[in-house]
């Protein structure tokens, strides 16, 4: 319109203050504010918000037929007719702009409108029902009928009452005494030879005693139960009467090394719930094992493994370069948060009621490597240098973006901020994270900051993003001048994932003691596969320290 008729150079320059000035009300409706219409056109939204047309049916492929009708017959009454719609065209999209600053005016804490006929998109509950859950009933009679609908129910009271099949079917296999399984291995404890009350050497055999240790034996091709009997005697001491057991006999528990390890190789690294690791037992070896025997053997090895975990941890604290991140986890309906702390070869996590630094910080309070992390304000009072994760900060520019997709500013700094690290990204995969190959780049940096100094932006977002970029400009580009260091946080964003798959598994069930528990195995478990030796061997083999799991591993690859 413009071009076509801005003739004199007054108007040319009221119009282009006009242009400037004007804001696509369509962007900020758009997947943010849902009017109860069918589409988002103004006549729809005009419409609902109570707005009426002179003439309801005229559209805008009709306004332009009248244009060309006037504009060759000069007709008064077309022309009053395009006016009279144009005019109202301004006054319905003026009411739905009113609208619109209404609602983000009366949005009140929490992102909840203060005005009942908007209702925040958060707060609105899925209802659907076929859903997999408890649902609730507001009269118990209606949760009995439900109940007595469930499948274990009918089928444990209902129809088990016709065929005989299902009766016999019907009987728990964990119920009743545990079988005599046949001896693979006898195990014969040395002989006492004094009292351990009075020390005389005068006692006397009193019996014998057994214990049997139910474990599976590796093999080549497979894996099978293996039941070992240990046998020790029962004295009596001659000189003080007492009596007691062989004190010469090792500590034997129910269930056996190996099938401890196998138990935590499922839960931790498979990821398979705990009832499950249960009837895995039962059905493929035939013992007896319920879901709290299977926890039972995931506190005596956490146990086991905690002075392991603790070493992996110091080990990364003292080391040159760490990676951090944080997720959140539901503790029986109560939020709390799990750390990551990496590095190259090692993982280790912990648990924080909060999602407050104050560990993390302590635990590196006297670390002086490079900390690598998300823009978390907890990580910037940690005294030591930082690179903060630019993939995190790309994606934050990039949904802004498409947030806002006229701004043009914005546009051009993301622009220019992909042209600055593509070339610094290409170093990296060409020669690594090696100084002497990336402190060139150092030049382009201090360019990219000088030009974001230079202007004057006039977007809200741009000016937001200038502040972020210049309070961490020190932390953005510290790969740059030291050897080893990645210019992202994905280190300790897959070590997250590991956990979030447990996380899946136990879905807020697990207590604090257990997550700690979980955390400890977890660490073991990441350690393993960052240093690139099995898990399920390490557990196997008795050691509690990975290093020396991985020396003897060298070891024995270089005899073969």
């Amino acid at each position: 319109m413009k071009q076509r008729y801005a003739e004199d150079e007054l108007i040319s320059k009221s119009v282009d203050e006009l242009i400037a000035a004007s804001v696509n009300l369509l962007s900020v409706t758009h997947a943010q504010i849902y009017f109860p219409t069918y589409s988002n056109g103004l006549k729809d939204i005009a419409t609902y918000l109570g707005f009426q047309w002179t003439e309801p049916t005229l559209s805008g492929l009709a306004s332009i037929a009248w244009r060309h009708a006037w504009e060759s017959s000069r007709d008064s009454g077309l022309k009053k007719k395009l006016l009279t719609y144009n005019a109202e065209d301004c006054e319905a999209l003026e009411r739905v702009a009113e609208t619109v600053a209404a609602i983000c005016c009366e949005q009140g804490e929490g992102g909840e409108s203060n005005d009942s006929r908007v209702v925040h998109t958060s707060t609105l509950k899925v209802k659907n029902s076929y859903r997999f859950g408890v649902n609730e009933f507001s009269m118990p009679e209606l949760n009995y009928i439900n109940r007595c609908a469930y499948w274990d129910y009918q089928r444990d009271r209902i129809y088990i009452r016709s065929p005989k099949r299902l009766k016999s079917s019907a009987k728990a296999p964990g119920h009743g005494v545990q079988r005599a399984f046949p001896i693979n291995k006898t195990v014969e404890c040395a002989i006492d030879t004094s009292c351990p009350k009075c020390h005389s050497d005068r006692i006397l055999k009193y019996g014998r005693m057994n214990k049997v240790v139910h474990d599976i034996k590796f093999g080549a091709s497979g894996v099978r139960r293996w039941v070992v009997k240990h046998s020790f005697n029962r004295y009596l001491c001659s000189n003080c009467r007492a009596t007691f057991v062989s004190q010469r006999r090792p500590l034997i528990r129910k269930y056996g090394s190996q099938l401890l390890a196998y138990l935590i190789y499922q839960i931790i690294e498979l990821q398979i719930p705990q009832l499950s690791v249960a009837d895995n037992i039962s059905q493929l070896f035939r013992f007896r094992m319920s879901r709290g025997e299977v926890h039972r053997q995931k506190v005596r090895a956490a146990e086991l493994y905690q002075d392991a975990s603790e070493a992996i941890l110091q080990k990364i604290i003292k080391g040159r370069l760490v990676h951090a991140d944080e997720t959140r986890v539901n503790i029986q309906g109560k939020a709390a948060f799990v750390w990551v702390l990496t590095n190259i070869e090692e993982v280790a996590y912990f648990y924080t009621e909060t999602r407050g630094g104050e560990m993390v910080q302590d635990l590196l309070r006297e670390f002086r490597g490079v900390l690598v992390s998300d823009f978390y304000a907890a990580y910037d009072s940690i005294e030591c240098p930082q690179q903060k994760c630019l993939i995190h900060l790309i994606r934050d520019l990039n949904d802004e973006l498409l947030k806002h997709p006229f701004d043009e500013e914005l546009r051009q700094l993301l622009r220019d901020f992909a042209l600055l690290l593509r070339p610094i990204i290409e170093t990296v995969d060409h020669f690594g994270l090696k100084t002497r190959f990336l402190r060139k780049h150092r030049f382009a940096v201090d360019r990219f900051y000088k030009g974001l100094c230079k202007h004057s932006f006039q977007s809200e977002v741009v000016i937001k993003y200038r502040k972020r970029f210049e309070k961490n400009r020190n932390r953005l580009f510290t790969f740059l001048d030291h050897d080893g260091v990645p210019w992202n946080n994905n280190n300790a964003e897959h070590a997250i994932k590991a956990f979030a798959g447990i996380r899946n598994v136990i879905r807020g069930s697990s207590s604090d003691k257990g997550i700690r528990e979980y955390l400890i195995l977890l660490s073991v478990c990441q350690t393993c596969k960052y240093k690139g030796v099995s898990f399920l061997d390490f557990l196997r083999s008795g050691l509690k320290d990975v290093d020396e799991f991985v020396r003897a591993q060298s070891r024995r690859s270089r005899h073969q």
